[in-house]
């Protein structure tokens, strides 16, 4: 299953996302400033677009990355299934 193809179902095909749906849908625990300041400072592999240069612009993330970030946490959860039940 390619998580890229259910994520443009998801976002009706939006390239680009507003941050703000991606913390709601997979980061319901942090409010938008702390998720945003979770990536900048790395805790989150996750790019921000920014859709101007601006800092008040727009932020969103590129719906790959987000695919990419997905898959990456599934294959950790993967190998710590692996290590508990072999």
């Amino acid at each position: 299953m390619n998580t890229a193809f259910l994520l443009m179902a998801q976002y009706d095909g939006q390239a680009v996302i507003p941050a703000d749906r991606v913390r709601a849908d997979y980061f319901s625990h942090l409010t938008l400033p702390k998720f945003l300041r979770k990536i900048s400072e790395g805790q989150l592999a996750l790019p921000i677009v920014r859709m101007e240069t601006s800092q008040k612009s727009a932020k969103g993330v590129h719906l790959q990355d987000l695919a990419d970030y997905l898959d990456a946490r599934r294959a950790v959860g993967q190998r710590e299934f692996k290590q508990m039940y072999g």
